[in-house]
């Protein structure tokens, strides 16, 4: 009975765990169902796409880890059209050089999600609820201007694993098989296994600041983190270092037995070689060390500051004041002083929404910001999903007031659009930063086919809208289609305190 009850309680306990262990290898299996199947009617269906995204991993750990150095778009493009002409046959004489960058750039969005993390769902029988994890393989940043690309810690790990046996400390197993290749001399073999250790290395680094950047947004989440890489990162520190010493004095012995021997230019320059990668990764090590006991200081400090902002239930003046003074800033004290002095008092309302209250309408308008007052939700959003949902509806709606407008006039300046809105929603259309962004997806495209939107989707604008249209709406506007012209001379809306400014457009209905 006590042996089944310790069966039990493995199962339940580790799940969890397993489950997240196995989170990395998820992104990897739903690449290779059917990636390419639908693209150009199944025309690079045969590709491999597992063979694919282990080779862009790789490039990028070179590229990251290796020359550390960030990788733009350009760079990814020229390294996919090579493998594409070296590994499956698809040449200028096949395929069009244009065709082979529209098929790099939609790999390329596959393995980035676009843009977005890979969810992983699991159930926890210990918690007893359905619980969600989310995985990049491809990060991006803004440099100098620049987007630049960045393989995550989760993405080295998953490559790493794909080959290597999983062990506590990966730094001590690479460091054991080291210490075989030097002693039987095999220096080449040796280089590569210590440029893995810096990449190791190199991965625990991104982890660290990974988890900073989670501490920033969430302590809690951010403090299991912390402890989670503390327990398995800096307790392997000193077994690590040591390994280190012992294949450090290794290469030095091999160094002298070379040297008195009288060995070949050739061994001379694979041990400098290797010599020079150790001391780079002992440095590293170094590095990662101190920097991971700066963590375990950083995270004391944002918990202690967590502690406390949860606990200040009111506004400090005195404390706001005192930084004043000590800043020398009195013209800031306007800050506080002005919300008591001029209190809005004045509320507009637009006298079109009587309509909509007559006729019992509850949700006729362009939805803000929503505060949840339920107690528990079924199905957790995270809050971009929820920003994508918002987004959504604002558009749906926004395209099917566009449409009613052409169906009964034929055509429409987005002067007049902006006046119907404006009637319609109130003065706070030109606040809404939806509504730019609509016009902004909207002249993508210089015309639209309702018929071809509602089969296929071409761009994130269309996927909205037909999402968020009901059935009625799809029926009644199937068979509309509408052009867009523009007028640069004219300009619909300025505002210099915004910087927005938004030439005319002029929409006109066209025959099916």
């Amino acid at each position: 009975m006590a042996e089944q009850h310790v069966l039990i309680n493995e199962i339940v306990s580790d799940h969890a765990e397993r489950m997240l262990n196995l989170k990395k290898y998820y992104p990897f299996f739903v690449l290779c169902q059917g990636t390419l199947s639908q693209y150009k009617e199944g025309k690079f269906a045969d590709l491999d796409m597992g063979y694919i995204t282990l080779a862009v991993l790789r490039f990028f750990i070179d590229e990251n880890n290796f020359n550390d150095r960030p990788v733009e778009y350009q760079d990814y493009e020229k390294f996919m059209i090579k493998l594409l002409e070296r590994d499956f046959d698809i040449t200028a004489e096949t395929v069009e050089l244009t065709e082979s960058k529209e098929l790099a750039a939609h790999i390329f969005n596959k393995i980035n999600n676009d843009g977005k993390a890979f969810s992983f769902s699991f159930y926890d029988p210990e918690s007893r609820k359905k619980k969600t994890t989310r995985i990049r393989l491809i990060e991006s940043n803004i440099v100098s201007g620049n987007v630049v690309y960045y393989i995550t810690a989760d993405g080295i790990e998953f490559y790493l694993d794909t080959k290597e046996v999983r062990d506590e400390s990966r730094i001590s197993t690479s460091q054991l098989l080291l210490e075989k290749l030097i002693k039987t001399e095999n220096f080449r073999g040796g280089i590569d296994v210590v440029k893995r250790i810096n990449n190791e290395v190199s991965r625990l680094k991104k982890r660290r600041k990974e988890v900073i950047s989670l501490m920033a947004s969430d302590v809690r989440a951010g403090s299991a983190a912390c402890d989670e890489f503390m327990s398995s990162t800096a307790r392997w520190f000193q077994e690590e270092r040591q390994s280190f010493e012992k294949n450090k004095n290794l290469a030095d012995k091999a160094v002298a037995r070379i040297r008195s021997e009288g060995g070949s230019s050739k061994r001379f320059s694979e041990i400098n070689e290797l010599m020079t990668e150790l001391k780079k990764a002992i440095i590293n090590h170094s590095e990662l060390i101190a920097e991971t006991a700066e963590l375990s200081k950083l995270s004391e400090e944002m918990i202690n500051r967590a502690k406390y902002r949860s606990l200040r239930q009111t506004f400090d003046f005195e404390d706001i004041i005192g930084r004043i003074v000590r800043g020398g800033r009195p013209a800031d004290m306007g800050y506080i002083v002005r919300p008591f002095l001029m209190p809005k008092i004045h509320k507009s309302f637009a006298p079109m929404l009587i309509d909509n209250m007559l006729k019992g309408t509850s949700d006729d308008g362009l939805k803000g910001e929503q505060v949840d007052t339920s107690v528990a939700e079924l199905s957790f959003k995270f809050e971009d999903e929820k920003l994508d949902i918002l987004i959504g509806h604002n558009f749906g709606m926004l395209f099917t007031e566009l449409l009613d407008r052409l169906k009964r006039w034929n055509k429409l300046t987005l002067k007049e659009f902006v006046a119907i809105l404006e009637v319609k929603f109130g003065e706070e259309i030109y606040d809404n930063r939806d509504f730019y962004s609509f016009l902004v997806h909207l002249a993508e495209k210089e015309s639209y086919s309702m018929k071809k939107m509602l089969d296929k989707q071409e761009t994130v604008l269309e996927g909205m809208v037909v999402e968020n249209m009901t059935d009625s709406q799809k029926s009644e506007y199937s068979d509309m289609n509408f052009s867009i012209s523009f007028d640069n001379e004219e300009i619909v809306i300025r505002d210099g305190d915004a910087g927005r400014m938004i030439t005319n457009m002029i929409f006109t209905t066209e025959l099916a």
